[in-house]
């Protein structure tokens, strides 16, 4: 895989940010993988965004193969998420943006 190609059709980055767009996705990355994987411990985490987009968000990340849902036959019932084996090589870029981001964070609250 070269840097970049003669010719380039689509950016690759923009394929990438396509993927991970959207109101804490990568949040729910994080969590997801360290083990907060049921919608209450996502809700409860995540307190600024609504049950409809934290469900939207979730169903967009299993339709493009980075999470999976798994639900069990329990009264009540129960579902959990969890990272598949494609989510899994994600996760080190997300944990290093969500790093640099906040570093951004601290050096802009210094200048204030």
């Amino acid at each position: 895989m070269e840097e970049i190609g003669s010719i380039e059709y689509q950016c690759p980055s923009d394929v990438f940010l396509q993927i991970i767009k959207g109101k804490c996705k990568t949040t729910l990355i994080v969590l997801i993988k360290k083990g907060r994987n049921r919608f209450g411990e996502m809700r409860r985490t995540l307190p600024t965004i609504s049950e409809r987009m934290l469900s939207r968000q979730l169903d967009e990340l299993e339709k493009d193969g980075i999470i999976r849902r798994e639900s069990f036959p329990e009264v009540p019932p129960r579902v959990e998420y969890y990272l598949t084996p494609y989510g899994e090589t994600i996760y080190p870029v997300i944990r290093e943006m969500r790093r640099w981001g906040h570093i951004h964070l601290e050096k802009q609250q210094s200048i204030q």
